[in-house]
């Protein structure tokens, strides 16, 4: 994957760079249509240099471009600040952490937010910035060419809880009461599906859950995977499928671990302690350090993500060391955006 991303950078280095501009002073609305603005653009070489601007930040260079990519991956779990529906943000996605699932809203499709999902997924990639994680496996098996009926689809998958409590009625072999049958017979007869019997209840629980996931937003992996097409990306993932789960990871699998995080830290050592220039002796270095080492060792995956964040400027480890420096302050710094 590294040589892919080197070799496509490489081939468009010479090119016109991208401008990506930001002001940081307007509103959280604002700030995310500037976002959606640069990511509508349709035919553009998303290998091309990169170059972001934020506006009323004196930040420049690579921690800027971090800034951005990082931003544009959790917007895309998180949600966009623009009102549709009434509502404050608008989710392109939907469902809890490791069961992702496109939204199903029209309005969504018709505007082609989804297409800007797959541009903003492969631009990440192609610069080393985040993936998207957490995707519903259903959906990601869909939208590499496989079909819904051969996906492992789960109740879990289903966002909408209302339609995931009808559906689960029909899991076992429990007697269903009057009521219960009813909320089945009208949500089947709302999607095209036949009414319960004797003899369909597993088929027709399975029908239910597959068009619940996958059957209500076959246009947005449509849209999604258009849009991954337009990158370079799409050609690593067509040729070498066994990137596809590096690409889109479960949620779990991108959870900082404390070892992972310990293992990358360069510790102040004794020979640092021969500068006379030093702040502080190397045993006060050690006992500020394993305040670090004991918050790293006890700290929940979040604050372990927002600690990486905050040290590199996004939620990548490093293929170098992560280097510590203990001088005078009143808090830890780091060379970042955040």
């Amino acid at each position: 994957m590294s040589l892919f991303r080197d070799s496509i950078l490489s081939h468009h280095e010479r090119q016109n760079p991208l401008l990506l501009s930001m002001d940081i002073r307007k509103s959280p609305a604002e700030q995310d249509a500037a976002l959606i603005c640069f990511y509508k653009k349709p035919n553009v070489e998303w290998a091309r240099p990169l170059n972001c601007r934020l506006e009323g930040d004196a930040a420049i260079g690579e921690g800027v471009s971090r800034f951005f990519l990082s931003t544009c991956m959790n917007k895309l779990k998180s949600g966009f600040c623009f009102n549709f529906a009434n509502t404050a943000v608008t989710h392109l996605f939907d469902g809890q952490p490791g069961h992702l699932v496109p939204s199903a809203s029209q309005f969504l499709v018709e505007s082609d937010m989804f297409a800007m999902a797959g541009r903003m997924v492969g631009h990440s990639f192609v610069h080393g910035g985040p993936c998207l994680s957490g995707l519903s496996p259903a959906v990601v098996h869909v939208l590499f060419g496989g079909s819904p009926e051969t996906a492992t689809v789960t109740p879990e998958d289903c966002p909408d809880l209302d339609i995931r409590e009808t559906i689960r009625l029909l899991e076992g072999e429990s007697e269903l009461s009057d009521k219960d049958k009813t909320s089945v017979q009208e949500l089947a007869y709302a999607w095209d599906l036949p009414g319960l019997n004797g003899n369909n209840r597993r088929w027709l629980f399975e029908k239910m859950l597959i068009h619940a996931v996958i059957g209500r937003v076959t246009r947005q992996i449509k849209q999604f995977r258009r849009g991954l097409k337009e990158t370079p990306i799409w050609t690593l993932l067509t040729k070498r499928p066994d990137t596809v789960a590096q690409l889109f990871p479960q949620e779990r699998a991108v959870d900082c671990n404390p070892a992972i995080i310990m293992q990358h830290i360069t510790w102040p050592h004794e020979e640092d302690d021969d500068d006379d220039d030093d702040d502080y002796s190397l045993d006060t270095k050690c006992r500020i350090s394993g305040y670090l080492r004991h918050f790293i060792e006890n700290a929940s995956p979040d604050e372990l993500t927002d600690l990486l964040k905050f040290w590199t400027g996004w939620e990548i480890m490093p293929r170098n060391n992560l280097s510590i420096e203990v001088v005078k302050g009143s808090f830890p710094t780091a060379s970042t955006l955040f």
